[in-house]
Formats: C-alpha cells, sequence, structure tokens
C-alpha cells in the first residue's frame, strides 16, 4: 500500500498532550505512519498508507473529529 499525506484540521487541538494523543491514535491504526502538528493553526499532518476514513474515524474516536483540508 504506498503511503498518502493527508492534511486535516483538528479544532480541539490546543495543547502538546492533544498532539499525543492524536499520534497515539493515528499509531494504532498504523503504527508507521508519521504526525506533523501545528497548534497556532490546528493543522496536522499525516502520513500514512491507512485509508483517510480509517485515520478520521480513529481520530473521531480519539476525541479530536478532523476536517480533510
Amino acid at each position: 500500500m504506498a503511503e498518502e499525506r493527508m492534511q486535516f484540521r483538528i479544532d480541539d487541538m490546543s495543547c502538546g498532550a492533544c498532539v499525543r494523543g492524536i499520534e497515539q491514535a493515528v499509531a494504532r491504526v498504523d503504527a508507521k505512519a508519521r504526525v506533523e502538528a501545528d497548534l497556532p493553526s490546528r493543522t496536522v499532518w499525516i502520513e500514512t498508507a491507512a485509508a483517510q476514513a480509517t485515520i478520521q474515524s480513529a481520530l473521531q474516536q480519539a476525541g479530536f473529529p478532523a476536517q480533510r483540508l
């Protein structure tokens, strides 16, 4: 499966603990995924082989609903 770089806005991301929660949620579906976060813009970039719907579902379940940009 090829990796894709996805960009999301996560309005509920406001601190470092939020970023760690997002990283853990993504790692549960793709342990090799890479996550970059920008707190001021509440933007996250995720490089993963998982499907977008899978990533968004994992984030939703972790309490971080994400909108694809």
